[in-house]
Order: structure tokens, then C-alpha cells, then sequence
């Protein structure tokens, strides 16, 4: 059962209840996707300076974090992009040092016109709020904040310092999060509020890009039998990562994901190729995400994937160097997190004093930023966070109930983690 001061702290939280909501759609009206994260992150900057707090942006110079471990290469740039960090330190000792991290950059929407309504026009019906981001994961970003500002409103300080993080580029590399170490933001503990629901994240699987160029032979379509098509053999490439993935589906399965479906997943994002409909096209572009099972890792991984396409290249009787690979964004290996951990332990004592029941485990068949504090750091965690449905699909939504308990549980965890200082 909960104490009197937890009686307080939940007290407030439901009296934010609306603000909470409220952040949340004005974040949910930030276009957010690659490259236009600015707009958000001023949002939460202002947000976070209205309630007491000092943001800072946290620049990804990546000239410089070419060298750092867990920096992945992509083939943009950060020109006018930044993350923001709100470090609230009481200066009272005694407790355990917390991260919040969330992310606010946005996977595309995709067709608007298969939106029932515009996605960055948030709107409620039936309990869930609508609109791109709204699950994953600008709620719980809203939650994780208003966490905070409820301990202290409820007239607590904590013992040690607690770090509010919101990063980019969560969805494409973790470059954000590592940038975020880099400059020197760590912790005791991290706890981040994907939409996983009210349960302990156990694991994660690891995930890669990468891109398949595929040369063929233009000719004139009035010959086309003397060419070469490069989509055409696009498609066998994806057959041959196809018997790949269920190759890794069948292969050191990890105790963990043994009653899992299909737990590592092939999904070809981008097919491109060709030039002109009456020339047989001459190359075909296939960006691919992969996942693969915690111990196994990004560099075997590669040699894995390039042998296998070799061998494929030999088998079909195509001329060397007609298949080539080349990376880019996610190289992130998984992890299998001790349940034993401190934080999970508080955690899950947390979840069981407020809601009576021990809480589920959740095993992960995708990636989160988690990655980069348990390869990269001494700062273990775990996601707990708001129910959502429709992830990076038409309608995402996310539950209102599920996000004002993720508020309260978090800022609970404050108050065992932390410590009270009245």
C-alpha cells in the first residue's frame, strides 16, 4: 500500500492531469520527422523552463562523434538540430541519481488521406488520444516531465539530481542519446516511457539498416532479353534475405524470445530503381532493417548478411559486384536486462504498492534507446510507459488513463529512487 506522501504525489498528478494532456498536444502538433525536430524542441524547451527548470541543447557535432562509441554514420546532417536536457539538481544527497529520456522525433505519416483526420491535429474520442506521435512517444515524454514537476509541487525535493532528456533521432540511429552521453549526462538509473504499457521491459532485440545496391544491364525494351533488369533481380535479393531471416529465426535462440513468433523480422522500407518505363533499368536501390538476437553483433552481422549475398550473386550466375552493400543509421546490438537490477527491482515495487499487482514482463522484438546507456554507460534501465495502438501506422493513438498512470508511477519512482528530502 501506498504512504501518505505517495497519497500527495499521486494527488498531484491527477491535479496536472490536464497540463499533461495538454503538453501532449501541443507536441503531437509538431510535425517532428527527420531532419524538422526544431519545432518540438522548442516546445519542450519553453516547457520545461516555465516549470522551473534550466534546458540546455545538447548539439550532435558530428564531425566529432564519428569516433565516439555508438555513434552510428548517417548521410545527413545536424545543421540547426539539437536535443534538450533539463537537469534539475536539488543539491541534497542521500539518493540515487535518475534520466528520464524520451524521444519526440516521429516516424512520416505516410498517405494524410488515410488519416481519418489530419495527424498532427491531435484530438481525443473514446478515452485515446489521436495523432502522429501521440503513442510513441510524445505522451510519455509529457508524463516523464510533469513527473517531476508533481513530486515538487507536491512540496518534495529529491536527494539527488534528476535529468530530463528529449532527443532526436531515436527512430533512425540513437545519435541523439549518445550525443546526450557524450556531453557528459549519466545516471544511477534510466527509465523511458515507451508505449509498451505498464510493464517491465526485459529485453531488446539488436536492429540494423542497411542498403542493397542492385546493377543490371540497360537496354532498349525492343531487346529487353539481351538486358538485365535490376528490379527484377531486386526481388531475388529479398528472397535471399527472406531465407536469411528465417535462418536467424531458427538460430541461437535466446531463452527469452523461445516462445516468441517470429521474433527477428526483415522489413524491406524503400525499393527504388529504374529511370525510364521502355529502358530495362540499370540499378535498384532496397533499404532494409534487420533484427537479430541479443549476443549476437552488428559487425557479424555484417559479414553474415555479405556472404550470404555473395553466395547468392555466384548461385544466380550474376557478374561480380553486380549485388553491393553499404550502412547507415541503426547498428545497434540488443540486450537482456537482469531483472535483479536496482531499478527494476524499484520498479516493479512501485508498480506492486500502487496498483496491487506484480507488474508483466515485456520482451521487445524491436529496439529503444535503452541501447545506447546499456552498451555505452554504467546506467541500467528499463521502458515503462502509456498502452498505444497503431505505432508508426495510420491513427496512432494512445491511451489518456494509461499516460496519467505512467505520470504517477514515475514520479513514485522518484520518491523510492531519489529519496524525499520535505
Amino acid at each position: 500500500m501506498i504512504n501518505n506522501k505517495h497519497e500527495h504525489i499521486v494527488k498531484q498528478v491527477d491535479l496536472l492531469a490536464d497540463d499533461i494532456l495538454d503538453f501532449t498536444r501541443r507536441l503531437v502538433s509538431e510535425p517532428s520527422v527527420l531532419g524538422n525536430e526544431a519545432g518540438v524542441m522548442n516546445v519542450y524547451k519553453t516547457e520545461t523552463s516555465k516549470l522551473g527548470l534550466l534546458p540546455a541543447e545538447v548539439h550532435i557535432d558530428k564531425e566529432r562523434l564519428n569516433s565516439v562509441e555508438g555513434f552510428a554514420p548517417v548521410p545527413w546532417d545536424y545543421e540547426g538540430r539539437f536535443n534538450i536536457v533539463a537537469k534539475h539538481d536539488s543539491g541534497f544527497t542521500g539518493g540515487k541519481s535518475l534520466i528520464f529520456n524520451g524521444h519526440l522525433d516521429v516516424v512520416y505519416p505516410g498517405e494524410v488521406q488515410r488519416w481519418d483526420r489530419d495527424p498532427y491535429d491531435p484530438y481525443e474520442k473514446d478515452g485515446w488520444m489521436y495523432g502522429r506521435g501521440s503513442g510513441d512517444m510524445k505522451s510519455g515524454v509529457a508524463a516523464m516531465t510533469y513527473a517531476l514537476h508533481a513530486f515538487r509541487q507536491a512540496g518534495f525535493e529529491p536527494c539527488a539530481p534528476v535529468t530530463l532528456e528529449a532527443v532526436i533521432e531515436e527512430e533512425c540511429c540513437g545519435n541523439g542519446a549518445v550525443a546526450c552521453l557524450d556531453a557528459g549526462y549519466t545516471a544511477d538509473a534510466v527509465l523511458i516511457p515507451e508505449p509498451f504499457g505498464a510493464q517491465i521491459y526485459s529485453a531488446q532485440l539488436g536492429v540494423m539498416w542497411f542498403k542493397v545496391l542492385v546493377k543490371g544491364t540497360p537496354v532498349h525494351v525492343l531487346s529487353t532479353q539481351s538486358g538485365s533488369d535490376a528490379l527484377e533481380k531486386g526481388y531475388q535479393v529479398i528472397q535471399v534475405l527472406r531465407e536469411f531471416e528465417e535462418e536467424l529465426n531458427n538460430d541461437n535462440i535466446p531463452e527469452k524470445y523461445k516462445d516468441k513468433n517470429h521474433p527477428i523480422n526483415l522489413n524491406i522500407g524503400i525499393m527504388n530503381g529504374g529511370d525510364w518505363p521502355s529502358t530495362v533499368p540499370a540499378f535498384a536501390e532496397l533499404h532494409c532493417r534487420i533484427s537479430y538476437f541479443p549476443g549476437e553483433t552488428y559487425s557479424n552481422m555484417q559479414k553474415r548478411i555479405e556472404f550470404k549475398l555473395k553466395e547468392a550473386e555466384k548461385r544466380l550466375g550474376w557478374d561480380e559486384g553486380s549485388v553491393s552493400l553499404s550502412y547507415y543509421g541503426f547498428r545497434s546490438d540488443g540486450h537482456i536486462a537482469d531483472m535483479e537490477w536496482p531499478v527494476i527491482k524499484t520498479l516493479s515495487d512501485v508498480h506492486r504498492s500502487y496498483t496491487g499487482e506484480n507488474p508483466a514482463e515485456y520482451i521487445s522484438t524491436c529496439t529503444t534507446d535503452l541501447r545506447a546507456f546499456h552498451h555505452f554507460s554504467d546506467c541500467k534501465g528499463t521502458c515503462y510507459g502509456p498502452v498505444a495502438d497503431s505505432i508508426h501506422g495510420f491513427n496512432e493513438r494512445v491511451d489518456i488513463e494509461s499516460v496519467i498512470h505512467t505520470a504517477k508511477i514515475y514520479a513514485l519512482f522518484i520518491a523510492e529512487w531519489c529519496g524525499v528530502k520535505e
